[in-house]
């Protein structure tokens, strides 16, 4: 029986992705690497680091740190003055915390989901947040997921993930958790294998809801 949901962070209840590879694009070019959105793709993919092309370019560890920190802080400009918001995300949360109990498992940095939510009241109904710092191994190792369902002291059946992307539905499987795939034109390239799938969060109720039915809650 599902009692807790399991929420990624960026794609699923925040629009963010798109301002991060901005940011990226934009540090690489200081260094005079040209970074086009497919590329961002297949690093997304394969996991490989978007600085390798410095690297290869003679681009020095301090000049790569340099960037990367100029990266980081492009990014929260991003954060702070482009709209991010997704509209029905507040109310599907409201919804659902009557039913479940929620939390969110993110590879954002806390910095960076600080202060996406210090004016925002998205996490009103969740019970704890586990961010990039809070675990060793990042998605799409389990480790994210299995410390989600330590904290809240629950077997593996009785949560279920909602994700967007192949990493972090790579993560989710990983642990041994069921699967919500939220549509999200940004990583829909991947095409990853989820349990469910649904064109936005907004159907997630009426998802849990059938789920429940035929479980016999």
């Amino acid at each position: 029986m599902i009692t807790h949901l399991l929420f990624d962070h960026d794609g699923v209840l925040v629009d963010t992705e798109q301002w991060y590879f901005e940011a990226t694009r934009e540090a690489l070019a200081r260094l005079g690497v040209v970074m086009t959105f497919d590329d961002y793709k297949q690093h997304l993919v394969d996991g490989a680091s978007s600085w390798t092309g410095a690297e290869s370019q003679g681009a020095t560890p301090d000049d790569i740190d340099g960037a990367r920190s100029w990266r980081d802080d492009r990014y929260q400009h991003y954060l702070q003055t482009c709209d991010i918001d997704i509209d029905g995300v507040a109310e599907v949360l409201s919804e659902l915390a009557q039913t479940y109990q929620m939390a969110v498992v993110t590879t954002s940095k806390r910095r960076d989901f600080e202060l996406i939510h210090r004016d925002r009241a998205l996490l009103d109904d969740m019970e704890f947040v586990l961010c990039r710092e809070d675990y060793v191994e990042a998605k799409p190792a389990a480790q994210p997921y299995e410390a989600a369902l330590k904290r809240f002291d629950i077997r593996r059946n009785q949560a279920i993930v909602i994700e967007d992307s192949r990493r972090g539905l790579a993560a989710a499987e990983a642990a041994g958790i069921a699967t919500v795939k939220v549509h999200n034109e940004f990583v829909a390239f991947q095409r990853a294998a989820s349990d469910y799938a649904i064109p936005s969060l907004s159907e997630l109720p009426d998802l849990l809801r059938g789920i429940s039915r035929s479980e016999g809650r």
